[in-house]
């Protein structure tokens, strides 16, 4: 009789497929170009989960995955991912939202609202067509349903969108500071909204007290952080980062959403810029990959393959096109050059990251089912899959914009 291996073996174990196999995909295949390794890695923990390589080979599932191990790796999965989202929270550059908040105004309302109303109708379709039961979670509404897929549709993913602007080489041109401008003062409305989702009329209270509690506790922790050396100023920002999580999923919202509270309250220039792109990269290097696979753990193919990607290519659609349109009025009101919105409409577009955290809370708080889950993650790999294909020969058009301020 073979004995099981101790937890702490499986665990390894498991780490080895979590880095290994996106690893050796991404780079032997060499996918750079229409699945950068990110994207790799969270296609990775989907094959790697129960709905692909667990159903054809249930007893490697069952080994290697076995409930103390999920328990260990999740445990790493929620820290990883709020590590993540306090540094988008850090990115966001109300200053320069602010100098330019005609422009910036116009583009992100317009990139946000076309997109929400075409995926809330998406959704909607998706209520209308099936049972709604096979997409709305046990403690979700109707209108929290049309609302969440709807505001998933309009998420645009800052951070892997400063991953791709570095990829193009346009980050630090003009251009590439304004698409920024947009993506950051969307990503508050994105949260701004998701927090009325989550609103608990049983513990109202608990979140405006929160609220109340956050305000007062950014001027002092923003003092603090101000006042101590430089050394001490990361140690600082990862207690605050813990506390804002804490009692944001105490109260009721989640604990994503007290992270990225977190970081959106502090400069990023206290923690300096370089510092913070580093501190992304050891981020995405060594802990999310964790996420992705506790993200793929959760994907279900129980209502069917061709059920979900139906709904997965529609949700798609309302992304694409209603990026597209929101930001080609924007780039018409406001006199672009020509080429400018298609460009910036589809790396706008790019889901990733962001709209996967998203649809994790909106699951985790039973909003959304796990066959709704499956078709907005396809859908934001999709996106992700599609951008640096479209917009590299664009971009060569536009040389003599790049340095366009507004």
């Amino acid at each position: 009789m073979t004995l099981p291996l101790p937890v702490t073996e499986l665990y390894l174990l498991a780490l080895m497929l979590i880095f290994a196999a996106p690893y050796l995909v991404w780079r032997l295949l060499r996918t750079d170009y229409y699945a950068p390794l990110v994207v790799v890695q969270i296609i990775g923990g989907i094959v790697l989960g129960p709905g692909v390589l667990g159903a054809m080979f249930p007893g490697y599932y069952q080994t290697v995955f076995a409930p103390p191990v999920i328990g260990a790796l999740n445990g790493v999965a929620w820290w990883a991912v709020m590590l993540f989202v306090f540094a988008a929270g850090l990115e966001l550059d109300l200053k320069a939202a602010w100098k330019w908040r005609g422009e910036t105004g116009i583009t992100a309302g317009l990139a946000l609202g076309t997109p929400l109303l075409l995926g809330a109708g998406a959704a909607l379709i998706l209520l209308t067509l099936g049972y709604p039961e096979q997409w709305i979670g046990a403690k979700g509404t109707q209108w929290q349903f049309v609302a969440g897929v709807g505001m998933a549709c309009a998420v645009t993913a800052l951070p892997i969108l400063v991953l791709f602007l570095e990829k193009l080489e346009i980050l630090r041109t003009a251009m590439g500071q304004r698409i920024l401008r947009y993506a950051s003062l969307d990503d508050i409305m994105i949260w701004g909204v998701l927090a009325l989702i989550l609103l608990d009329w049983e513990r109202v209270t608990r979140q405006l007290g929160f609220l109340i509690g956050f305000g007062i506790a950014v001027v002092l922790v923003r003092r603090l952080i101000a006042w101590v050396p430089q050394r001490d100023r990361w140690y600082l920002g990862l207690i605050w980062l813990a506390a804002c999580g804490y009692l944001a999923d105490w109260s009721g919202l989640h604990y994503m959403v007290g992270a990225f509270l977190a970081g959106a309250a502090l400069d990023a220039e206290w923690f300096e810029i370089e510092s913070i792109d580093k501190f992304r990269e050891v981020v995405l290097l060594a802990f999310m990959p964790v996420f992705f696979l506790s993200t793929g753990l959760r994907t279900s193919w129980e209502m069917g393959g061709m059920a979900a990607f139906g709904a997965a290519a529609l949700l798609l659609a309302a992304m694409i096109v209603g990026k597209l349109l929101g930001v080609g009025l924007a780039g018409h009101l406001l006199k672009w050059g020509k080429g400018e919105a298609w460009v910036i409409g589809w790396l706008l577009q790019t889901k990733a990251l962001i709209m996967i955290i998203f649809v994790n809370i909106l699951f985790d708080k039973q909003i959304i089912t796990s066959g709704a889950f499956t078709a907005l993650l396809l859908a934001a790999i999709g996106s992700t899959m599609l951008t640096i294909p479209i917009v590299t020969p664009r971009l060569r058009r536009l040389d003599g914009m790049l340095d366009k301020a507004g």
